[in-house]
């Protein structure tokens, strides 16, 4: 059977409430939930049985000290990492945790392979999409993305399946400007809309809580390239299908020490002035999440002391790189891909560690010039 029910308000201030010792600012209230500030993502790794069980006990360690947003995606590992939670969700009930204290979030939008990449390519997306009837290849940008309603609702019961769950927390569109290579900017938002509406009628059908997408360049370029996405848009076509109380509540975007655009980049517009997309998110009452907190471990080897100073002289570059993310203003939780379990024990030391101010945030841009 699956496990049952979402995140809700009291059992993520359950889960808080577990760790009385933890820094304040540690947790974070966001869409009526409390979401740590340091999350456990899922993205790299070889798709082996070694990989999916380090990937399962990292999971249940993460949770034991403190990170109760898990993040994931149908195409992390071939659908690998997806069941590797599914089976550290089995691991933590057992452990006392329930299902209403972790915060779970899983993504569509590119196509996933089944354990392993198949021999043929287009013939395993022909067989498994167009001839089901999922998909056609006119929904498909770039061979490898989709977020058409058919293919949506396909990918949401399967990660659902994946996790044994009956319910995900928040569904991220994957990356939607791949589909901005192939169609136009109309086009484009007529494709999201209907993506939009099928995410509403899931969480109508008690399948998702709440809805978003998760980009890498979407919101951080010039609002005149051909990949930029205005959140300010997105926000109006969720409200014009559903009103105030829309449920599309998440955004995912990179920020780390080398990419902090999301933080002082003034390229969305909102009314009549042009603000960073954590600004505009936070007036529009979106939550942010940071994924590639360390640049996938690239800006954790060798910083500069300055910034290491700047940001509390920690006690490795991982954690100071942490450190910068989750201390940011407007950032709800920094992700940090973790698939072993001493990474994990390093990294979460930081639950007892007091974010920075915005000053030092500041201070070390001011220290690399």
């Amino acid at each position: 059977m699956p496990i049952d029910g979402c995140a809700t308000p009291a059992g993520t201030a359950r889960y808080r409430d577990r760790f009385n010792k933890t820094a304040a600012n540690h947790f974070r209230e966001a869409q009526n939930l409390f979401l740590s500030s340091i999350g456990i993502g899922t993205y790299l790794g070889n798709p082996t049985e070694e990989t999916d069980r380090r990937y399962t006990g990292a999971v249940v360690r993460a949770v034991e000290l403190g990170a109760n947003v898990i993040d994931t995606a149908a195409n992390y590992r071939f659908q690998r990492s997806e069941l590797s939670i599914g089976v550290a969700l089995s691991e933590l009930a057992s452990r006392g945790f329930a299902r209403d204290e972790l915060v779970i979030c899983t993504k569509g939008g590119y196509l996933p392979f089944a354990g392993s990449p198949p021999r043929d390519v287009r013939q395993y997306v022909e067989e498994t999409f167009i001839k089901t009837g999922i998909a056609n290849w006119g929904d498909i940008a770039g061979g490898a993305h989709c977020m058409a309603p058919g293919y949506l609702e396909n990918q949401l019961e399967q990660s659902l399946r994946n996790m044994n769950l009956s319910c995900i927390d928040v569904y991220y569109v994957h990356n939607p400007e791949s589909q901005l290579s192939a169609v136009s900017h109309d086009e484009f938002r007529k494709r999201l809309r209907a993506a939009f509406e099928f995410l509403e009628q899931s969480i109508a059908n008690k399948k998702i809580k709440h809805y978003g997408v998760a980009t890498w360049n979407g919101f951080r370029g010039e609002p005149d390239s051909n990949d930029y996405h205005s959140l300010e848009a997105m926000v109006e076509l969720a409200r014009d299908l559903a009103g105030d109380g829309h449920h599309f509540r998440f955004i995912q975007l990179p920020v780390n020490l080398a990419m902090p655009e999301a933080l002082f980049f003034q390229n969305q517009k909102l009314g009549d002035e042009y603000v960073s997309v954590v600004e505009a998110a936070q007036s529009l009452g979106i939550a942010a999440i940071a994924s590639g907190s360390l640049m996938q471990g690239q800006v954790a080897r060798g910083l500069p002391e300055s910034i290491r100073d700047s940001l509390g002289s920690l006690q490795t570059d991982a954690q100071t790189g942490i450190q910068f993310v989750r201390s940011a203003p407007g950032i709800a939780t920094a992700l940090v891909g973790m698939s072993h379990i001493g990474h994990v024990e390093e990294n979460l030391q930081l639950v007892q560690v007091e974010p920075v101010s915005a000053d030092d945030l500041v201070n070390v841009f001011d220290q690399e010039e």
